[in-house]
């Protein structure tokens, strides 16, 4: 389903005192661009708020009056958008993924909108797909009922619309504290994701966009230390790595240079071990 993305990255920060909260590093990226790596397949992402460097472009928009709120934010966001689906997200969420984005995405069926629940069961409706043309009407009818948007919560925006409900307490998570922003900082440290955040966060900093076959690449890291030697491993995948790009990238290029190199070595130990 076609989608427009739009963040909302203003607001005060009050209770980090006033820090610039897009712009702070979570596994090293700024949490902007955590979140635009989420949302990547959008057909076009609008980022509300002061302008900075981002991974990727993007367009930018404040609202009117610069910090007249989240609903004028919204607002202004949705202006710029044509897609039928708008996807919604605030700058502060460094759980979001592309996979968790697809479900908001896909998961409107009849619904005028699907948002994430938090770990209490809260919803996030700035983790959210919603249809582009019940927001604006939403939008409508605030704006002649209270004369503007300043000022109005994010829950009068909602309140009248059709909605359906994912719970996903870790895409919700978002960072509102320097207490939120440490125990990120410490999750994506732990054994069973730091890998897979290390290689995102590498990925982003080469500007490539590829799936990585983790485990064949360790495998192969793997056979290459103990079949021939130590410092062997680190310098065969990149070796891979060049390879693959010399025959345009891609997956299916990584996948056969991968494995003409997993066989070179498995050759090479067979050898090793016949005149041991």
């Amino acid at each position: 389903m076609t989608y427009d993305a739009v963040i909302l990255a203003g607001g005060a920060a009050r209770r980090l005192g006033g820090a610039d909260k897009p712009a702070l590093r979570v596994g090293a990226r700024p949490l902007l661009d955590r979140v635009l790596g989420a949302c990547r397949e959008a057909g076009r992402t609008v980022v509300v708020g002061p302008r900075r460097p981002t991974a990727r472009p993007v367009h930018w928009i404040r609202e009117e009056p610069p910090g007249g709120g989240p609903v004028a934010a919204v607002d202004a966001g949705l202006r710029r958008t044509m897609a039928p689906v708008v996807l919604l997200l605030s700058a502060d969420l460094p759980f979001l993924t592309g996979e968790t984005v697809g479900a908001l995405v896909q998961g409107l069926g009849e619904a005028e909108g699907v948002l994430l629940t938090d770990s209490d069961g809260r919803d996030q409706p700035l983790v959210a797909a919603y249809r582009a043309e019940p927001l604006r009407r939403e939008i409508a009818l605030l704006a002649a009922e209270h004369g503007g948007l300043a000022g109005l919560p994010l829950r009068l925006l909602t309140a009248d619309l059709k909605l359906g409900r994912l719970h996903h307490p870790t895409a919700s998570f978002d960072c509102d504290t320097w207490e939120d922003i440490t125990t990120a900082r410490a999750r994506i440290r732990e054994h069973g994701h730091v890998l897979d955040e290390w290689i995102a966060a590498v990925k982003a900093e080469l500007g490539i966009d590829l799936d990585v076959d983790t485990a064949a690449l360790l495998d192969l890291a793997r056979d290459a230390a103990h079949g021939v030697a130590r410092p062997a491993a680190p310098l065969t995948t990149f070796l891979v790595g060049y390879a693959a790009a010399q025959q345009g990238g891609g997956p299916e290029a990584l996948a056969a240079a991968t494995g003409k190199a997993a066989a070179l070595a498995a050759r090479w130990a067979e050898e090793a071990e016949s005149t041991g």
